[in-house]
């Protein structure tokens, strides 16, 4: 069903459209519809009836999945509001991607020559700019919670920001597990 691409997690929930609602709220709305919206009681309602049902139950677990983890929603509100699109190619800015440019370079290098102590530099080394994304994200999404209606000029750095952060998960990803 296509419908699922228009449908508003927050609205559904009734909840405001934040970078961090609260959890509890969540939790509390999952498990209400989880209950109103159970198969078991439209087991004899009309096939039309059944369907719909098994729409808005399915709809209520993406809802939920969506929520309550912080990297799936920073990505949902993003989308939500127009600021971050599906497969875009987004530009990241040369300063970052040549401080990103030595780390791959050590990383290459471990790939050739393992080096406990290297890459010990070049874990801390990317846990410190991820650490510093996070925290610059943090303040972001709480400035936006606070003053939504003034939060638009927010967006260009929170979306700069996300786009850093997925770029890093890709390095961790190469990090050699040792």
């Amino acid at each position: 069903m296509s419908e699922d691409k228009q449908a508003n997690y927050f609205e559904f929930y009734e909840l405001p459209v934040q970078f961090n609602p609260d959890q509890n709220a969540i939790k509390a709305k999952f498990y209400a519809l989880s209950k109103k919206f159970h198969p078991d009681f439209y087991a004899n309602e009309s096939e039309e009836k059944q369907e719909e049902v098994l729409h808005l139950s399915t709809l209520n677990n993406k809802a939920y999945q969506t929520l309550s983890n912080a990297n799936k929603r920073l990505k949902y509100v993003l989308e939500l509001k127009g600021i971050v699109a599906t497969d875009e190619g987004y530009q990241l800015p040369q300063s970052f991607l040549m401080e990103m440019m030595d780390v791959n370079e050590a990383l290459m290098d471990l790939e050739f020559e393992p080096d406990a102590q290297k890459l010990a530099q070049v874990k801390n080394e990317v846990d410190a700019i991820e650490k510093q994304h996070e925290n610059e994200l943090r303040d972001l999404q709480l400035q936006h919670d606070q003053h939504p209606d003034a939060s638009e000029k927010l967006f260009p750095v929170i979306k700069d920001l996300f786009y850093r952060q997925k770029y890093i998960a890709r390095i961790r990803e190469r990090l050699p597990k040792a």
